[in-house]
This record gives C-alpha cells, sequence and structure tokens, in this order.
C-alpha cells in the first residue's frame, strides 16, 4: 500500500515549499527533477520493484552567478544523506545498505536560465560536489524517504515507494510489441485505407482492434511533458522515468555520459532472476534508442558503440570505473538494421569488425532474409540486414526500385540491399529461436519494435507510417497464430503499445488529381473535402472494379493490406507540430518524404518535394526539419496470461511493473 495520503502531503508540501521559486517552466533547467541546490538520484516520486537494482547520485550546487547564485560558488562538501523505511529511523546511507561510503567527487557545468540569457550568451556557472553509490536494491514493499541534508539546514526529500511484488509467475513468454509513435489515431487511419467499409461499417478489422484488453498509457517525461524514445523506452522497460536522450540512468550534470545513476531493466532482471532467452528485434538501426534501451545505460542514446559492446558484453566493459554487475548477457536474438556499427570502421565499437566479435562468442551472423529464413533456431543469432534503418514496407513491396543504388549493403561491399526482411519475417524467426534456446520453463522474452512508423511520421510521410503500422499489425495477427501453432500462444503474455505519439489526424478527403492540376495555393485547397466531401476510402476497393489507367495501381499485398497506395481520391491528414512544408497528399514514389531542408537561410520547404502541392505554414521553431512528437495518450493491447492487468489508464512506468509482475521478477528478500 501507499502511505497515507496525509503523510505523503506533509513531505511533499515541505519540498515544494523549498522550491516554489525555483521551478523553471520551460527547458533551460539546472538539471532536471533538481529544483533545489541539492539533488537526489533517483528522485521524488520514484517507484521500485523489489530487488531491482538502482545507483544513488547525489549533488550539490554552489551556482556562481544568476538568480541562483549562492555563496560565491563554493560548494559546502559537509552533506549528509539518509534512507528512512516507513516510520522508521532515517540511518545514513552507509548503515542503512550496509556499504563502504562513497568518494567525493567535484566538477562544474553550465547552463542557460531562459532564452534572454541564451540569446545573450550570458550561461551560468554551477560547482558540484558530488557521491555516488552504485548497484543498491529494496527488497521490503512500502514507502522510504530519502533525505540529503546539505548546506546547514536545508533538505532535499525524495519519497520512493517499493511496490509489493507478484508472488505467482503468470506468464511464461512476454512478447511485447512497440508500434513507435503510434497513436490510435493513426492506428483508426490504417484501418480506413486497409479495411473496407460498406455503409459505414467495416467489414473486416485490424488484429489490433480483436486484443482482448485495451488501457491508455500516460508518457510524460520526468522533467518534461514531450518525450522522445529514449526516455519513454526507460520508463516502459525499467518503471523510471528519466530524461530526454537518457537510456536507462538519471541524468546527472557530471561531464562523463556513462557514470550516471543506473537502473536496472526488465531484460537484465528476465536474466538474472530466470536466465530465459531474450530476443531484441527493430527495423531501425539495432543501436536506435528503442531497442537499445532494453540493455544500454548511457545519458546519451547517440552512444551507439558503447551500445553494441552492451549487448554482447555489460555496462562495466563500457566503463569499468563504475561496475554493474547485471546486464543482458549476451541476448539470443539481435535483428535489425545498423551495419555501421557492425562492419570494422569509425562507427564500431574500437573500430573493430564486430561481426567478428559477435561470432567469436558464438552467434551465428545473417545478413539477408535468404540468409534468415535457412538459418537454424539452435544458435545465437545476430541479424543486421542493411546499413542504418531497415527499408519500409511500401519499398520493400511496392515501390521495389527505391531499393536499388542506396548502397546500404550489411556486408559494407557498396552494393544495395534489396534482400531485407521484414518485421513479420524477423518475429517469427526471433519466436522459433527463442523457443528452441529456452530451457525447461524458463520462458523467453521479446520486443518487436515497428520504428519507422515513427520515422516516417516525422517527416511527415503518413503513408510510408501507416504502411509500417499495418506491417506491424500483420505482424501481431501472424505471431499469434504461430504461437497458436507451436503450442505457446496459452503462455505467453502479448502486449502491444507505442513509446510516444505524434500529433498526427485525418481530417477528409484530397481529389489529389484536381489538386495537381491547380497553380493557386488557395485553390489547391478547394481540392480538399471535409464532412460530407470527405467522401468513402479510394484504398480499398470492390473486387472487378479497379481505378480507371489514369490512376496508378498497385496489386494488394495481403488481405489486410490497401488495394492501391496512390489513389486519386486519397486521405487528407495534418500534423500538429511540423516544418514549413509543402503537401499534396499523395504517396511520394520516389522514397521516404525530405520536408524541408537546411539552408543558407535556414530551415526552407523542400524544393523537390510534392511540387504540385500547396505551401504549409510550420508551427515550430524554424531551425527544425521534422515534425515532433505529442503529449497525447497512447493505446495498450495485451492477450494472455496476466494481460487482465492491462486494461484502464495509467502511468507509462506501469508497464514494466505489469510484465515484472506477470513473470514474477520481483524479491521481498
Amino acid at each position: 500500500m501507499r502511505p497515507s495520503a496525509s503523510l505523503r502531503t506533509s513531505v511533499i508540501l515541505v519540498v515544494a515549499l523549498a522550491s516554489a521559486s525555483h521551478v523553471s517552466a520551460q527547458t533551460f533547467q539546472r538539471l532536471g527533477t533538481c529544483p533545489t541546490l541539492g539533488c537526489v538520484f533517483p528522485p521524488d516520486q520514484t517507484d521500485f520493484l523489489a530487488g531491482q537494482l538502482f545507483d544513488i547520485r547525489l549533488e550539490v550546487h554552489a551556482p556562481v552567478n544568476g538568480t541562483e547564485a549562492f555563496n560565491g560558488g563554493v560548494v559546502n562538501e559537509q552533506f549528509s544523506f539518509c534512507v528512512q523505511r516507513g516510520r522508521e529511523a532515517c540511518q545514513d546511507v552507509t548503515k542503512f545498505f550496509k556499504i563502504k561510503d562513497s568518494v567525493l567527487e567535484k566538477w562544474n557545468f553550465t547552463y542557460y536560465e531562459d532564452l534572454f540569457a541564451k540569446d545573450a550568451g550570458t550561461p551560468v556557472l554551477v560547482n558540484v560536489a558530488s557521491k555516488a553509490y552504485r548497484a543498491l536494491s529494496l527488497t521490503k514493499s512500502g514507502p522510504y524517504a530519502a533525505k540529503l541534508t546539505y548546506n546547514g539546514r536545508s533538505t532535499t526529500i525524495a519519497n520512493w515507494f517499493v511496490r509489493e511484488p507478484a508472488t505467482r509467475r503468470k506468464a511464461k513468454n512476454v512478447l511485447l510489441f512497440i508500434g513507435d509513435g503510434m497513436t490510435q489515431s493513426m492506428i483508426t487511419a490504417a484501418r480506413l485505407i486497409a479495411h473496407k467499409s460498406v455503409n459505414g461499417k467495416y467489414q473486416s478489422l485490424m488484429q489490433m482492434d480483436q486484443m482482448d484488453n485495451l488501457g491508455h498509457q500516460m508518457t510524460h517525461s520526468v522533467d518534461s511533458f514531450i518525450t522522445d524514445s529514449a526516455n519513454s523506452a526507460t520508463a516502459l522497460y525499467t518503471g523510471k522515468k528519466s530524461t530526454v536522450n537518457a537510456l536507462n540512468v538519471y541524468a546527472d550534470s557530471s561531464k562523463n555520459s556513462l557514470d550516471d545513476p543506473k537502473v536496472e531493466t526488465i531484460a537484465e532482471l528476465f536474466r538474472r532472476r530466470i536466465g530465459g532467452a531474450l530476443g531484441i528485434v527493430s527495423t531501425a538501426f539495432i543501436a536506435d534508442a528503442t531497442p537499445a534501451a532494453l540493455c544500454a545505460h548511457t545519458r546519451d542514446r547517440g552512444q551507439y558503440a558503447a551500445v553494441v559492446t552492451e549487448y554482447l558484453n555489460n555496462a562495466t566493459t563500457v566503463n569499468a570505473t563504475f561496475a554493474w554487475p547485471t546486464s543482458c548477457q549476451g541476448p539470443d536474438v539481435i535483428f535489425g538494421g545498423g551495419a555501421e556499427q557492425f562492419i570494422a570502421g569509425p562507427g564500431s565499437p574500437g573500430g573493430v569488425d564486430y561481426y567478428k566479435a559477435f561470432q567469436a562468442q558464438g552467434y551465428n551472423v545473417v545478413n539477408s532474409k535468404t540468409q534468415l529464413l535457412a538459418a537454424g533456431n539452435k544458435a545465437k543469432t545476430l541479424g543486421i540486414f542493411s546499413v542504418s534503418n531497415m527499408a519500409k514496407w511500401i519499398d520493400r513491396n511496392v515501390l521495389k526500385d527505391n531499393l536499388k543504388n542506396q548502397k546500404n549493403s550489411p556486408t559494407g561491399d557498396g552494393t544495395d540491399a534489396v534482400d531485407q526482411p521484414g518485421l513479420k519475417e524477423m518475429t517469427l524467426k526471433a519466436i522459433d529461436i527463442l523457443q528452441s534456446r529456452s530451457k525447461k520453463n524458463q520462458g523467453w522474452f521479446m520486443m518487436s519494435e515497428a520504428a519507422s512508423i515513427d520515422k516516417m511520421m516525422h517527416v511527415l510521410d503518413y503513408d510510408r507510417a501507416l504502411g509500417e503500422l499495418l506491417e506491424l499489425d500483420d505482424t501481431i495477427r501472424e505471431s499469434i497464430a504461430h504461437l497458436k501453432k507451436i503450442g505457446e500462444y496459452e503462455n505467453t503474455l502479448i502486449v502491444v503499445t507505442a513509446d510516444h505519439g505524434h500529433g498526427f489526424d485525418v481530417f477528409g478527403g484530397a481529389d489529389t488529381k484536381y489538386l495537381a492540376a491547380q497553380t493557386d495555393d488557395r485553390k489547391k485547397r478547394a481540392a480538399i473535402g471535409v464532412y460530407t466531401n470527405s467522401g468513402l476510402s479510394g484504398y480499398t476497393v470492390a473486387e472487378g472494379s479497379l481505378p480507371n489507367n489514369n490512376t496508378i495501381v498497385y496489386g494488394a499485398e495481403g488481405p489486410n493490406f490497401p488495394v492501391q497506395w496512390n489513389p486519386r481520391y486519397a486521405f487528407a491528414a495534418g500534423f500538429g507540430a511540423n516544418p514549413d512544408h509543402r503537401e499534396t497528399y499523395a504517396l511520394n514514389t520516389n522514397g521516404p518524404r525530405v520536408p524541408a531542408v537546411n539552408s543558407a537561410n535556414g530551415v526552407v520547404v523542400n524544393p523537390t518535394d510534392n511540387v504540385d502541392g500547396f505551401n504549409v505554414g510550420g508551427t515550430i521553431g524554424v531551425d527544425e526539419t521534422q515534425g515532433v512528437h505529442s503529449l497525447q495518450d497512447v493505446s495498450v493491447f495485451a492477450n494472455g496470461p496476466g494481460s487482465e492487468a492491462f486494461r484502464g489508464v495509467y502511468n507509462s512506468v506501469d508497464i514494466f511493473f505489469k510484465i515484472a509482475d506477470a513473470l514474477a521478477l520481483g524479491r521481498t528478500s
């Protein structure tokens, strides 16, 4: 249970009154989640799984200048820290955790207090004294108070809570699907273009529509209300809020982005507690944030070499100074793009051939769809199928010429990666490998990500984004069928969700032929029909009634995809946060869009994109070339043992606890 409302309110009120004058409402924070000059990480309002490992970082700040200037910038190094369980006495951290005291660290950093300070080039200099305590855990459920006393009598109190863990394991396996950036409005749009309706009633449904349990999760960050894929994945995989760009750490102010306080992930817990097989599948480059967050620990998601090193080894290998006793222990399956991190060269760890490094640790390495399907199921398998992100569903299945002249072969020989698998092929093969490598009743855990829903929404390429979403839905459908075939469906918790949203929605229809024929922007906008004039979907048509020769028609790629991708009467959609761009609502047949580009005058409309379209003014900063994420809640769908817990509305961190409870990963002793 949570502590009483009166007890929690009194503690929170003390902290709020002490820090109200220092809270930043925008991006210019001295340090996220640290409104006072004394910082405690994990911060206030952190929940833990019993037995989950975490680091503690304490910082005391002394700004030299600015509105918070303190003591001429001289840091009082005589600070203390104690931890209190419930109403017990607050014990010094060394006594509470039975550890030795840490060495005092000192550094400084700068930040801007607001936009005026940034324009003037007048940063604030902050001197810091700090201590860190590594790889700790709390095993007894209930409330805790962590109290930092500094600068004499100033205090910062972080209220922590250890949730009562489940004692009975419900699920043998977990299959977690992440539709990166996927919102309910995108699911609705995908249904519109892929499933035929008659008089307002759909004749078939998406697989997500048919899942047993539906919920919604809130995606706020720890210190901002808009997330990126790194800190949102951290919330899903650790049950802890973090900062933009951070993977499974609390962002501190040190110069070393690898020494920030770490938190144990669901994948690490699964390996440490159960020892089952682990799989990571993504259509992104495999060191990207969502797959990386299962195993990596860094404040900077861009440290791709460090991420790949953690896949193969552990965090201690990346930074031996800060030992971390848990890891993913070399996932049994790693499938995705990102060959630049494996081919010997500037992108790979230490510049060495990481294909060979994985092979030396027993991995079978495959680089094409053909090799993937032919591979055995007994060995650990690394499948890297392209440089950078993998090809989009539309380009792999409909506009196949777009795969040529890319020079993105995963072997690094400069040829084209024309034989790439899709999310479905990778996921089904991963299930077979994990099933083969799972011992007795250990089971397996897999994350499968449809990454380019997000990546194509960023560039306002709605058709490709929805193609990726339909591929995800098809993969879920086929995975359920495959699990039933091999007798594991009743043993497997299947969860489908997103990490964050985008401000996308469909608002009408567009006559793309009429729009292209007009020469005036306002006249082009007359091609957009709303309400009655929005019409019906031109993507699904009755058999034998394909459009005339003036419309580009593409054959259906299965029963759950559009009959055609570029009808004359297309959907008209908008984006809540976009750069200046030009819109036609027609499929970009030459490959993924580039809506805006950098120029000598800053970011401008890409002159080669949608040349027949009309100009749309941007709504975000003029230095942004792509759309950005949004605040909206995202849907959660679940089937299988433990899936009933995913009903309702809850915080993103609860995804971690619900999965951990289904696997009974918590420990009270």
